[in-house]
């Protein structure tokens, strides 16, 4: 009897818990795809881009927001589940029959772990999939001579020649904004289409106005023979825009796991700097930890409602929790990239703190 009762007590907080992180989930996914689609219709009449390829950009980023939003909708609808128990009465019957709020919570971070795991799997597939669909799509509509390649290569016509770019990256430097392309490759035909040089550039930068070549190794081919050249640094005659390539670049937050690593051992090997990488693959290694810990620490605020308070309250004091939590771990793990901190420990240490937290509460009040 004992057993069938904790499970029902796990099927009541499931069903509440479910159904309110799905109603706050599609809200929160609704409002920000709404919002870019908004966004979208401003570039309507950009080359090809149609309203049909507003709608279908839109859509294919449904998954990337799903996965982006989910630790939100955790937080806000378990709040919101709890506090329907909590309304209803069925909370105060549960803690009358003697259960601590450490084993309801514990029925609430199940619930949230299963929901957590599909995300997961999402964030890891078409998550990613969807979001260099949506970007190529795009890109192609407005502007032919740009393409996204896989894992976010950049590939472009410039006049008779065609450019590859490994990554590429966008940053604020003295001379205002700049685009960097990283480990570049500029094919060079002539008009009958034959190859008739080949540049390689450690990196492109465009700065002021001009692209700038840094390490660079020129090949010119001729009839029977090739001579190449080496230089620290050359000018690069482009006519390709900035500001496109700009927005054709796949933010490293959105790549896969497995992406991320493989960029990652590359530009290492290439003695590149591979920080926004690696804050973004141990960003995605710590998600689950991070999600089910805020809504573990969060979840008891709805217990207040048992004797002072409304929900509102409630809600209000875990949601102000939640981006406390979001600007303390952004700046801590922003320091540990700064001054080059193990960015795995950088990224465990607020949620060790929170998760500290939350155990001195349940010693103290569970």
């Amino acid at each position: 009897m004992r057993t069938s009762a904790f499970k029902q007590v796990d099927k009541l907080v499931a069903i509440s818990v479910f159904g309110a992180v799905l109603v706050t989930w599609g809200f929160l996914i609704g409002f920000d795809a709404f919002r870019a689609f908004l966004g979208e219709i401003n570039d309507i009449g950009t080359g090809q881009y149609t309203l049909s390829k507003a709608v279908a950009y839109t859509l294919l980023t449904v998954p990337r927001r799903s996965y982006q939003f989910f630790g939100y909708a955790a937080l806000i609808g378990g709040l919101l589940g709890m506090g329907g128990l909590a309304t209803s009465g069925e909370l105060t019957a549960l803690r009358a029959a003697g259960l601590s709020k450490l084993r309801i919570c514990f029925s609430v971070i199940v619930t949230l772990t299963a929901l957590t795991a599909l995300v997961m799997l999402m964030g890891e597939t078409i998550g990613p999939r969807g979001e260099q669909k949506a970007e190529a799509l795009a890109l192609a509509a407005k502007s032919r001579d740009v393409a996204i390649g896989r894992g976010g290569s950049l590939w472009a016509r410039d006049g008779a020649n065609v450019v590859n770019a490994k990554h590429g990256r966008t940053h604020n430097g003295k001379h205002g904004p700049s685009v960097e392309l990283q480990d570049v490759r500029v094919f060079e035909f002539d008009a009958a289409g034959k190859l008739t040089a080949l540049a390689l550039a450690k990196t492109a930068t465009h700065t002021g106005g001009e692209w700038t070549f840094h390490d660079v190794r020129r090949t010119q081919f001729g009839n029977t023979s090739a001579t190449s050249t080496l230089l620290p640094e050359a000018q690069w005659k482009s006519t390709l825009d900035p500001n496109v390539l700009a927005v054709s670049m796949i933010h490293p937050e959105y790549l896969s796991i497995t992406d991320l690593s493989r960029n990652i051992d590359y530009m290492r090997r290439n003695r590149q700097d591979a920080g926004s990488y690696e804050r973004a693959f141990w960003g995605r290694i710590f998600y689950p930890l991070n999600v089910l810990v805020l809504a573990f620490c969060a979840v008891p605020f709805a217990f207040g409602t048992l004797r002072t308070g409304g929900l509102g309250k409630r809600l209000f004091i875990g949601i102000a929790l939640a981006i406390f939590y979001y600007f303390f771990q952004s700046a801590v793990v922003s320091m540990g990239a700064v001054y080059n901190f193990n960015m795995a420990l950088a990224n465990a240490l607020p949620s060790a703190l929170l998760a500290g937290g939350a155990v001195l509460y349940f010693r103290k009040y569970g």
